[in-house]
């Protein structure tokens, strides 16, 4: 997050008249604790590079419940189990809707997709489509196959580095599993790698997505201060605007090649995602437009990407510190799948240790530290604050997940934590919570949790992992992260890898 102070000091004092005489007449309500804050510009001055640590900060000092502003954009944010559950179970339809910012007006079609879409009749279709076409098991089943030839596509290349004795770098062979993974099950085939006569080459699509993450991550000036907002201070919505402009050529030309083929073939059965959505826009009872279609396809090329990437990365990198750990997780493979197989998506149940490396792994480094904001639509209240209409509500997962109350250690990297535990990430637990929970948990949670569990169980299974000589200790592994739509390692994980099974098992069709 980039906020110059200069400006924001400017912009308060040529604005405080106007604040002046609001304060003056609000209605007074007794709001949950939070800092004092400034004019116009509330608490945008506290928040650093790593909003999630500055918001994490400021509630050992608040407490739980934290009212803080934005500019002139009234929040809460809950850091505890107890409040996250008052807020996504509790208060579930109260804060069911979304804010309405400009990633979601200029880089999804004016709010159609379903992470910003508000709560209402468009988003129940967009949550009915999710859950009953597709993300069902039945769906996510027919597509095993591809999961296990692009995983098997990542061990291939991790081996040829092994067997040059080249370092591997992890984030290209982690996002280039989950890009290929997600674009044949969406699109159909590798967009990203084949260009098939398209006008957005692979590298510009890369170059896109990398933007969209950022662009949805950013704090945006305009979004706090709407009187500001014409201006376009620090030019995140001409950037979006522009992306939205080159995400429209793409997703056109995919659903063209898609109507072509549809139309080739009578009694056409649905191939990939997009087949599924078009097959649904015919029927008028939806109201599934096309710019709809497009802005659920953006949806789960973003979602299904650089969460899943990261995830690994974070393992891996977590790994590489604890040996011990990695070792545990061999035995425990080597103990159930053998070393004459890979591992299979029907081992993972039994594989509890690898299991809790992922569980842990998402504790210690959520994908999203603050959960998507929600919207409260009506006043409601929490305990004995009172939390106006129109508040928007962050969840800290990431104080959750480092709360001394509910976690041992909880800075430490523990696996082990979760052996025997029944705490699961399907929202039902809100000591962890990755993917959300209640109306607006992620619809596509199942196909994550797949991507990253056949994903990293495969590296561990097919290798062993050191750091490259140039680390001389565990210690100097930068751990550090970057705030965006995600948050990544600061600097890309390389590691050394070397094969440990078989070397016939490494030679795949």
């Amino acid at each position: 997050m980039e906020i110059n102070m200069q400006l924001l000091c400017y912009v308060a004092l040529a604005m405080l008249p106007l604040y002046m005489i609001y304060n003056r007449f609000r209605p007074s309500m007794n709001l949950p604790p939070g800092p004092r804050a400034w004019p116009v510009i509330g608490h945008l001055h506290l928040l650093g590079i790593l909003p999630h640590r500055s918001l994490d900060r400021l509630s050992k000092s608040y407490g739980p419940l934290m009212s803080i502003k934005l500019g002139s954009v009234p929040f809460v944010v809950a850091s505890s189990v107890e409040m996250a559950r008052e807020i996504l179970k509790t208060n579930d339809l109260t804060f069911a809707s979304r804010p309405r910012i400009a990633a979601g007006k200029y880089t999804v079609y004016n709010y159609s997709d379903i992470t910003w879409s508000p709560y209402g009749e468009h988003w129940r279709l967009a949550r009915k489509i999710c859950l009953m076409e597709l993300f069902s098991t039945k769906r996510l089943e027919s597509y095993e196959y591809i999961r296990v030839e692009e995983v098997e596509r990542m061990v291939a290349s991790v081996f040829r580095s092994s067997a040059a004795a080249q370092p591997v770098h992890l984030r290209e062979e982690t996002s280039s599993v989950s890009n290929d993974i997600i674009s044949r099950m969406v699109l159909g085939r590798r967009y990203l790698d084949e260009n098939g006569g398209n006008k957005i080459e692979p590298h510009e699509f890369k170059e896109m997505l990398e933007e969209l993450f950022v662009l949805n991550g950013v704090f945006n000036i305009g979004d706090y201060i709407p009187a500001l907002s014409f201006l376009d201070l620090q030019g995140y919505v001409r950037r979006m605007k522009k992306l939205s402009r080159r995400f429209d050529i793409f997703l056109e030309e995919v659903l063209e090649e898609h109507d072509r083929r549809r139309k080739s073939v009578p009694d056409y059965v649905p191939a990939d995602m997009v087949d599924v959505l078009l097959q649904q826009s015919d029927d008028p009872a939806n109201n599934l437009t096309r710019n709809k279609v497009k802005a659920f396809t953006q949806d789960m090329i973003a979602g299904g990407t650089e969460s899943s990437a990261t995830l690994v990365e974070w393992a891996l990198a977590e790994l590489l510190r604890k040996p011990e750990n990695l070792a545990k997780a061999n035995e425990e493979m080597d103990r159930i799948v053998g070393k004459e197989r890979w591992v299979q998506e029907k081992d993972i149940g039994e594989l509890e240790f690898v299991q809790g490396i992922v569980k842990e792994t998402m504790r210690l480094h959520p994908v999203a530290p603050m959960l998507v904001p929600h919207l409260s639509t009506q006043h409601c209240k929490i305990g004995e604050y009172d939390i106006p209409a129109n508040t928007r509500a962050l969840v800290s997962v990431w104080t959750i997940g480092r709360d001394e109350t509910v976690w041992e250690k909880p800075e430490e990297f523990r696996p082990e934590r979760f052996e025997g535990s029944s705490l699961d990430v399907k929202g039902r637990d809100y000591e962890l919570l990755p993917f959300g929970s209640g109306r607006r948990m992620c619809p596509g949670a199942s196909l994550g949790l797949k991507v990253v569990q056949l994903g990293l169980a495969n590296l561990l299974h097919g290798f062993h992992w050191r750091l490259p000589a140039n680390i001389q200790s565990t210690q100097e592994l930068d751990m550090t992260e970057t705030y965006g739509l995600s948050t990544p390692k600061a600097e890309p994980l390389v590691a050394m890898a070397e094969p440990r099974l078989p070397h016939h098992l490494y030679c795949f069709p």
